[in-house]
């Protein structure tokens, strides 16, 4: 199972809520609420990954960190 993280916020001017999923460039989408959001961000990543290698594989080489900032 591959796991991502993704990032949610809510869309203060037209509601709803935007997600995307920073380790797949460009991979984003949207949902009137955030279970919405939540499923339609899976089925972006599906598409993003079968149109970058012509299937879901079962493991990627993505390094990456999520680091807080204080400032």
């Amino acid at each position: 199972m591959l796991k991502f993280n993704v990032f949610i916020e809510e869309d203060q001017e037209d509601g709803g809520y935007v997600i995307e999923c920073p380790a797949l460039p460009g991979c984003a989408s949207q949902g009137d609420t955030v279970e919405e959001a939540v499923e339609n961000i899976k089925e972006a990543i599906r598409g993003w990954l079968k149109a970058e290698y012509g299937s879901i594989p079962e493991k990627l080489n993505i390094k990456q960190q999520v680091l807080e900032v204080a400032l």
